[in-house]
Order: C-alpha cells, then sequence, then structure tokens
C-alpha cells in the first residue's frame, strides 16, 4: 500500500500544481465561506476530477467492480440527498485494501478502503462513515484546512494539500511528501481539526438519520475504532490517525444516538450481497469456494443469500460454470431483489458463451433497475458479442442521453462502431472516451484520426472539427498554466 500510495502522492501533486498554479501565497482565504472567493467550487471539483482520474488509470488499487461501485453510489447518493445540501455533488469510489479507512476529497470524490465495508457490523455503520465523509465535503473542510496555511508559499499549500490527501489513505506516505516539499511544520494539520470532526459529526449524525438510518451506527462503529486503538496503539486503523477521535466527541455521538428516536433499521440484501462480493474477490477462487461452501454446510452465515451468492460467484471466478448456475438456480429458490442478481445471471450466461442470453436477462434486469451501471455495461458487452450491432447503439445512445459523462458508455460506443465499420464515429466516440478520463492528448489524436476519416458527412466532419478546435484549446491553458505554475 506504501508504495502505490508513494506513486499516487507524486500524481497529486503533478495534479495540483497544474490546476491552480495561479493563487498567491498572500491570496490563500481565511477560514469559512471566504475560502470560496479563491477556491471556488469548480476549481475545486476540477483538482477532484484530475486526481480521481489518475487513481482511477494508475492505481492497481482502485475496484473497477461496477456491481460494488453501484451499491456504493447509491448508498452515498441516498444520504446526500438526506443531507443539509442535498443537491451536492459527490462521487464515490472503491480501494481494494483491508484496513478500515474513508477520505473526501477535493470535488466531492469520497474514497472508501474495502476493509471498512467488511468490518462494519452493519448497513447503518457503513452509511454513518459515509455520512461524516460528506458532511467533510458539504462544510468544505479540505478546501478551509488547506486555505487556512495563509502565510505558507504556493508549493507549501499545494504539499500541504498533497499530505491531506495521503493521510486519508496512509500517514506514512503523507508524512513522507510533507517531508520531501520541507513542510514539515504543516504535519500537524494532517488530520481534521476537532471543531471539524465534531461539525461532520453533528451534520453526518443528521443525514444518517433523515435517510432513516440507525443513529447508533456513526456511534457504535467510531466506538469499535477507539477500542482498536487502545489495543493496538501506534498500529491503530488509518481513519483514526486522520479522523482524531477524542472522548468527547464519542461521547457527543452516543449521546446523540441516545436521545433520538430509537429506530431499528434491517440490513438491506444488496449490503449483504457486496460484502460477499468483496469477500470473494479477496481471496483466490477456489479458497473463496471452500470458504462459502463450509459456511453453507455448517449453516454458520447471517443470510444465506448473501452466501449463496458469494459462492456462485466464486465458482464463476473459478471457471466453473455449471456449478455456478446450480448454486445460482438455489439462490433464486429465495426470490431475493437486487440488481446484483438479474447481473450475476448474466454473467454466468456469458461465461457459458450464450451472449445472446445474457442479453436476454440483462434487458429485464435493466428495465426493473434501469439506474444499474452494471447491467447497462453488461448489456452492452452482451450486445457486442451476439453483433447486436444496431441494439447496442440503441442502447447506448438513450444510455448517454442520461450518462454523458460517462466514459464506459463511450468505449463501448467506440467498440460498437469499430465493428460496423463506422471508422469516424469510432474515432469521435473513442476522443470523448479519453476526454472524460482527463486524458487529452490522446483524445485529440483521436479526433485528427476522425478528421482523416472518409465515410463521414459534412456535419459529422463539421462536429470533428468544432470539437478538435475545443480540445486545443483546453490544450493550450494547460500548457499556460504549467508554464505559470513553475
Amino acid at each position: 500500500m506504501i508504495r502505490r500510495s508513494c506513486a499516487v502522492v507524486t500524481l497529486l501533486v503533478a495534479a495540483l500544481v497544474s490546476i491552480c498554479p495561479c493563487v498567491a501565497a498572500d491570496e490563500l482565504p481565511e477560514l469559512g465561506d471566504v475560502a470560496r472567493s479563491d477556491l471556488s467550487p469548480q476549481i475545486e471539483r476540477k483538482i477532484g476530477e484530475r486526481i480521481f482520474n489518475e487513481i482511477r488509470l494508475r492505481e492497481p488499487s482502485y475496484v473497477d467492480d461496477p456491481d460494488s461501485l453501484d451499491y456504493l453510489n447509491r448508498l452515498g447518493s441516498r444520504l446526500v440527498a438526506a443531507s443539509a445540501s442535498p443537491t451536492a455533488e459527490c462521487t464515490f469510489f472503491l480501494i481494494r485494501d483491508p484496513t478500515i479507512n474513508a477520505f473526501a476529497m477535493f470535488g466531492g470524490f469520497i474514497g472508501v478502503n474495502t476493509g471498512t465495508i467488511l468490518v462494519a457490523q452493519a448497513e447503518s455503520e457503513l452509511a454513518g462513515v459515509l455520512a461524516h465523509e460528506i458532511a467533510h465535503v458539504i462544510q468544505n473542510h479540505l478546501a478551509r484546512q488547506v486555505a487556512r496555511e495563509k502565510q505558507s508559499s504556493i508549493a507549501t499549500m499545494i504539499a500541504m494539500a498533497v499530505g491531506v490527501l495521503a493521510a486519508r489513505a496512509n500517514s506514512q506516505v503523507a508524512s513522507a511528501a510533507i517531508a520531501s516539499a520541507q513542510a514539515g511544520s504543516v504535519q500537524a494539520q494532517l488530520a481534521y481539526s476537532r471543531d471539524f470532526e465534531r461539525e461532520a459529526d453533528r451534520v453526518g449524525y443528521q443525514a444518517l438519520t433523515q435517510a432513516g438510518y440507525d443513529g447508533h451506527g456513526m456511534a457504535d462503529f467510531f466506538a469499535r475504532m477507539q477500542q482498536a486503538g487502545r489495543l493496538y496503539d501506534n498500529n491503530a486503523p488509518v481513519y483514526m490517525r486522520s479522523h482524531p477521535l477524542t472522548i468527547e466527541r464519542l461521547s457527543d455521538l452516543q449521546n446523540r444516538a441516545e436521545t433520538g428516536p430509537y429506530r431499528q433499521v434491517a440490513d438491506s440484501v444488496d449490503f449483504q450481497l457486496v460484502r460477499a462480493r468483496l469477500r470473494a474477490q479477496g481471496s483466490p477462487a477456489q479458497e473463496s469456494v471452500s470458504e462459502f461452501a463450509r459456511q453453507l454446510r455448517e449453516r454458520k452465515y447471517l443470510s444465506e443469500a448473501a452466501t449463496r451468492y458469494g459462492l456462485a460467484y466464486s465458482l464463476l471466478r473459478a471457471n466453473n460454470v455449471p456449478a455456478a448456475q446450480r448454486e445460482f438456480d438455489a439462490l433464486g429458490a429465495l426470490r431475493i431483489s437486487s440488481p446484483m442478481i438479474p447481473s450475476l445471471a448474466a454473467a454466468i450466461r456469458m461465461q457459458a458463451a450464450d451472449p445472446q442470453g445474457a442479453a436476454v436477462i440483462y434487458r429485464a434486469g435493466l428495465q426493473r433497475y434501469p439506474d444499474s451501471r452494471a447491467l447497462a455495461y453488461g448489456y452492452a458487452e452482451a450486445l457486442l458479442a451476439a453483433r447486436q450491432y444496431d441494439q447496442a447503439l440503441k442502447l447506448l445512445e438513450t444510455q448517454l442521453q442520461a450518462y454523458s459523462s460517462d466514459y464506459k458508455l463511450y468505449g463501448y460506443q467506440a467498440k460498437t462502431f469499430a465493428a460496423t465499420g463506422k471508422r469516424l464515429s469510432q474515432h469521435r466516440a473513442q476522443a470523448e472516451y479519453y476526454f472524460l478520463q482527463g486524458q487529452l492528448a490522446p483524445a485529440i489524436e483521436q479526433l485528427q484520426f476522425a478528421q482523416q476519416s472518409t465515410d463521414g458527412n459534412f456535419f459529422e466532419q463539421s462536429a470533428v472539427d468544432a470539437r478538435l478546435r475545443e480540445f486545443r484549446r483546453l490544450q493550450a491553458e494547460e500548457a499556460k498554466q504549467k508554464r505559470n505554475g513553475v
């Protein structure tokens, strides 16, 4: 984790320098709303997008699993909608790491270690962690924390910002980042201040309960983290090092939960299924098969449905398609409702070399769960494998109308156009695929290829020319920022 995170820290430095090089040290804002005057929401979002794209592209521990990401973002969106800023733009992502951690970045990007989901003993506990991080976002804590270093040089401010972000992932890496920038004096600022933590507790608790979750979830989770800190001393969970938990804070949380209305909230099926899925991914396939089979055999499980799902998924990972299908049929007898069920059913058909059968399942699943990105991606893949290109293009056009910033949809669109010989449209879609991941140079190259294509009409060529001019303007602006920032 330390080696991987060091690479990410380097990328964060480059990202921050390239985006905000023109902010003078004596122009850094004070705490509060004034912070917005120099670090606007638009700039914050750009910084966050740049960092997130680098993590998504280059960080090996980034979890590119649509089913798990679907669940995390559904949970997060429910909490945001119930928060004091229901229109806040937040994006949730997963890092494959067994340690307990979650961290908020610039622009509303919130990372969660898989270990946090697996350690949570109830969905309300996981929701409590997310609600706390959402509160850091909507209260602008990261921007305010960086902005308070008013007397620092721009290089020190950037080093501090990188350190703050890195501390959310690994405190040792954060210390190295600070030392390399000769900014040791800001090391104490890596953890959120007590005032910020108390504010995040209060605002997060309100969102948690308003969303219908058990208010005890946040207090229970943090209490176990505090106990872990006592047991392991200097090896306390990373989350505790970047989110210092005092006795006063924990007491406030517990009192708030005790004085609130009692609410017993059952875990969702999706919560149990995602935990089984992540557990299966965390071990070699055959080991996962043996473990889930043992749990079923000995009846040692909290959820039979989740355990059968984990076994079916593990069998599929082990390429034992007939056994996976049999286990899935047993799961189907339990009649649970979740978008992850048709997703797994269709994945089994795909691995059985039956893309047409998979497409039928995906289509029905998407009709029932229209917001599932996993089902949409799977349906596109199945249609491509079945060579049903017209249907694939119709699907992708509809999806892009609703999710115009989804780079994966453009990737599938480019593959479909390539299969049908539409070169201009292929390169045009591929350009958007790169652009939405922050890769401007290859996006420009794809549009240049599109210009050289001879299969487009006048209007399509004009659209390519206009988009290329826009990308080149953005590229020139980035180059100017880099020149002025050194």
